[in-house]
C-alpha cells in the first residue's frame, strides 16, 4: 500500500514495493511490469511519480526499459567477490559454466606479456582466447596469457573445466592474491556479435594479473564482461 500521509516520498515507496516484489520472486525475469497508468490508476498517484520509481530502478538495473514494447525485470547481476575463476563463480551460484573456445595455441611472449608475467621475451605462453558462458548465455569475451614453462600441460580439453583448479590440485601450486583494473567500456561488431549485445552496448574492461603466495605472476588476462549481466563488489577496510 502506499500512504500518503507518510514523510517518505510516494516515488520511493513506490520503488521499495516494485524491489521488494523482484527479491521475493514474484516477478521474475523477463516479467513485464505493469505501466505508468496501472500504476498511477491502482494507487491514485501522479503518472509523474510513477515515473520517477520506474527510472529509479532502471537506472539501479532491476527494469529495462524497451521501445514500443514496454518495462520488464531485469536479469540479475551476477556478483563477482574475490580471487575466483569464472567456473567457480559460475558453480557457487548454481550456474553451469561453460566456454566456446575462439583460439588456443602457444605464442613467444611479447615485451609486455613478459613485463606483466616476469619471463623474458619470446619465453612461451599459453594464449586462450574464448567467451565464457552461464547456463548458455553469454557473459564475458575473455583473453588469457599463462606462461607454458610454470603452467606445463594445458589442453583443449582442459579448457572446459576450472584452469585455476587444474593449477592448484594437479600442479599444487596455490594461487594466492593479483591486481586488477575495472574501466568502462563498450563493444566493437565482433565483441558485440560474440556477447550478444548491440554494438557501442556498456561492457567492464577488466585487465587482472594472478600470483602465487611467492609473488609470482601466473597468469595475466584481459575480459570485456557485460555490464547488464555483471558486477563487481569491492570490500574496502580503513
Amino acid at each position: 500500500m502506499i500512504d500518503k500521509t507518510s514523510p517518505i516520498p510516494i516515488y520511493y515507496q513506490l520503488e521499495q514495493q516494485i524491489k521488494t516484489m523482484i527479491e521475493n520472486k514474484e516477478w521474475m525475469p523477463g516479467d513485464l511490469v505493469p505501466s505508468e497508468r496501472e500504476f498511477s490508476e491502482k494507487y491514485q498517484i501522479s503518472r509523474m511519480t510513477v515515473r520517477q520509481a520506474i527510472n529509479n530502478l532502471v537506472q539501479m538495473g532491476l527494469l529495462d526499459r524497451k521501445q514500443g514494447r514496454g518495462t520488464f525485470v531485469s536479469d540479475q547481476k551476477i556478483e563477482k567477490r574475490g580471487l575466483t575463476s569464472f567456473s567457480e563463480d559460475m558453480l557457487e551460484r548454481g550456474m553451469t559454466p561453460s566456454s566456446e573456445l575462439l583460439d588456443f595455441k602457444v605464442i613467444p611472449a611479447t615485451a609486455a606479456i613478459a613485463q606483466d608475467l616476469h619471463i623474458k621475451e619470446s619465453d612461451p605462453v599459453y594464449e586462450i582466447k574464448r567467451v565464457r558462458l552461464a547456463d548458455g548465455v553469454p557473459m564475458a569475451l575473455e583473453t588469457n596469457y599463462i606462461s607454458a614453462d610454470l603452467v606445463p600441460g594445458i589442453t583443449e580439453d582442459l579448457l572446459n573445466q576450472s584452469i585455476y583448479q587444474f593449477i592448484q590440485e594437479k600442479l599444487n601450486l596455490s594461487i594466492t592474491h593479483a591486481s586488477q583494473s575495472i574501466e568502462a567500456s563498450v563493444v566493437d561488431n565482433v565483441e558485440a556479435e560474440y556477447l550478444q549485445i548491440p554494438k557501442g552496448a556498456p561492457t567492464l574492461f577488466i585487465q587482472r594479473i594472478a600470483m602465487l603466495e611467492n609473488n609470482v605472476p601466473i597468469e595475466t588476462v584481459k575480459s570485456l564482461y557485460r555490464a547488464d549481466r555483471y558486477k563487481f563488489m569491492i570490500d574496502l577496510k580503513r
